[in-house]
C-alpha cells in the first residue's frame, strides 16, 4: 500500500494562527453562554439551579482551562511546523549536495538519442 502525504508549506503555520484566534473566541463563548443563560437562572430550582450556579461560578476557570489547552495545542503545532521546515531544508540541502557530486559524463544517454 503506497500512501502519499502532501501538505502545503504554510499549512501548519496557518493552522497555528487560526487556533490562537479560535482559542480567544472559545473563552469568550463560555462567558457568552453564561450571560445568555442568566435570564433562565430564576426559573431553575433545586439541583438544576445548584448545577447552574456551580457552572457560573467556574466560568473563568473553565475559560482559562480551555484556553490553556489550546495554547498547548498551538505550541505543539509550532513545534511540528519547525520540524517540517527543518526536515525540508535539510532534504533540499542533501539533494543539492548529492547533485553537485554526481558525474553525468559516464551516464549512458544513448537510449535518449533520436533514432534515425
Amino acid at each position: 500500500m503506497n500512501t502519499k502525504f502532501s501538505m502545503e508549506a504554510d499549512a501548519l503555520s496557518v493552522l497555528g494562527k487560526k487556533t490562537v484566534t479560535e482559542s480567544d473566541d472559545l473563552g469568550q463563548l463560555v462567558r457568552d453562554l453564561v450571560a445568555a443563560a442568566e435570564p433562565l437562572e430564576k426559573k431553575f430550582n433545586g439541583p438544576a439551579r445548584a448545577a447552574f450556579n456551580r457552572f457560573k461560578s467556574r466560568t473563568d476557570e473553565i475559560s482559562t482551562t480551555l484556553n490553556n489547552a489550546l495554547v498547548g495545542i498551538t505550541g505543539s503545532i509550532a513545534g511540528q511546523n519547525q520540524a517540517f521546515v527543518t526536515a525540508a531544508d535539510e532534504g533540499a540541502d542533501a539533494h543539492t549536495s548529492a547533485e553537485g557530486g554526481a558525474s553525468f559524463e559516464a551516464a549512458d544517454a544513448s537510449k535518449f538519442a533520436p533514432r534515425v
